[in-house]
């Protein structure tokens, strides 16, 4: 899972083998790696936690299934920090040398890989429900709601945490001499499987037909000589707006997501089938190189929802000011105390001119024709 020098093998590990099958690839980074991950952790964790409490105040007050999503995404993300870098590799190896019982390792593996696990399947129901709302968006005011996204949510850590269990057996990489087994070849693929090409499928399909709609919408408003659509035009302007950052959110933090991953999947079959990383330094340094970067996905969502949504950001600019509410509540709070005041001033207007249609004569012309 994660990076994992090549130290030197403990003793009891190493008896009846000869010098030349412990021989291995250097470590041709030295302590980088450790120092990238414990900027990693000590920036990425209280970054992921800023997070989550801006998430978990615009959750309260827009009551919005996507909040949902988000929050499940930046936990799921925290999680894959703490097991992973945390533990994985600072305690681990960096700390232990890995010198530590087999079964705590190997229990250790199942938590590392459950929280990978749940970190990237998390997005899926969020591409889902962007989806759902532009295609279909009668069907998602009836489908999503905070309720039935924490169920959905529920539902994805269950299955994560069921998906990692079978990583127990998962060989170490960087340690193991002999070539794959039938075993490692299974597990290799159901990882790769699981973490990139299944739900990299999902986000190009949904988020293709996301576009596709997108396109059509905007090709039957210039058909229309710059008129939106009767859909379009029943929505409010500031809808319209959230509507298109949530789009761009969603698609900022897949693509991100399918750029940061794809060497370590390349990086893994090409260990699989070409050449070890146990063997080959120039492997090793790619591998290396490959888990750093795909790390680096669980710190940079914040960055991406600042740059995307001004809610986000007036959240944050009130967390960090320990501020309570603040503009986005107060503009929330405005523009639902503004409808019924318009509502009312309508109908006074109404109520008006009916009553001097009502008191004006009816007069008579010559071109009006009786029923």
């Amino acid at each position: 899972m994660i990076h994992r020098p090549n130290v030197t093998v403990p003793t009891h590990a190493r008896g009846g083998q000869n010098q030349e099958e412990w021989q291995r690839s250097e470590c041709v980074l030295g302590y980088i790696p450790v120092v990238y991950y414990s900027v990693l952790l000590c920036v990425g964790v209280p970054v992921n936690i800023l997070t989550l409490v801006a998430l978990s105040r615009l959750a309260s007050r827009t009551k919005k299934a996507l909040y949902v999503y988000l929050l499940a995404l930046t936990s799921s993300d925290i999680l894959s920090q703490l097991f992973i870098i945390f533990v994985g590799f600072l305690l681990e190896t960096a700390v232990f040398h890995r010198d530590m019982p087999d079964l705590l390792l190997h229990s250790v593996s199942i938590l590392e890989f459950a929280a990978n696990h749940a970190s990237i399947w998390a997005t899926v129901p969020l591409t889902v429900d962007r989806y759902v709302a532009l295609c279909h968006p009668l069907l998602h005011r009836q489908i999503s709601y905070p309720k039935r996204a924490r169920r959905i949510i529920g539902a994805v850590m269950a299955l994560a945490l069921a998906s990692g269990v079978p990583f127990f057996w998962w060989s170490d990489m960087w340690r193991v001499s002999h070539p794959p087994t039938q075993l490692d070849r299974a597990l290799i693929w159901t990882h790769v499987t699981i973490i990139y090409f299944l739900p990299c499928s999902i986000f190009l399909v949904l988020n293709s037909l996301i576009i596709h709609r997108l396109r059509r919408r905007q090709q039957l408003c210039h058909e229309e000589n710059g008129d939106v659509s009767s859909a379009a035009a029943a929505m409010p302007p500031h809808h319209r707006r959230r509507l298109g950052k949530t789009t761009a959110m969603l698609l900022a933090v897949t693509s991100v997501f399918a750029v940061l991953w794809a060497p370590r999947t390349g990086v893994v079959i090409y260990h699989l089938y070409v050449s070890s990383v146990h063997r080959d330094w120039r492997v090793h340094l790619a591998y290396d190189l490959a888990n750093m970067l795909a790390m680096l996905n669980t710190a940079v969502n914040f960055f991406l929802y600042c740059f995307v949504s001004k809610p986000f950001r007036a959240a944050v600019r009130d967390v960090l000011l320990l501020r309570h509410g603040g503009p986005v509540a107060a503009r929330y709070a405005l523009r639902h105390q503004q409808a019924p005041v318009n509502a009312s001033t309508s109908s006074l207007s109404s109520a008006n001119k009916r009553s001097q249609r009502n008191c004006t004569p009816y007069v008579p012309r010559a071109d009006t024709q009786v029923m």
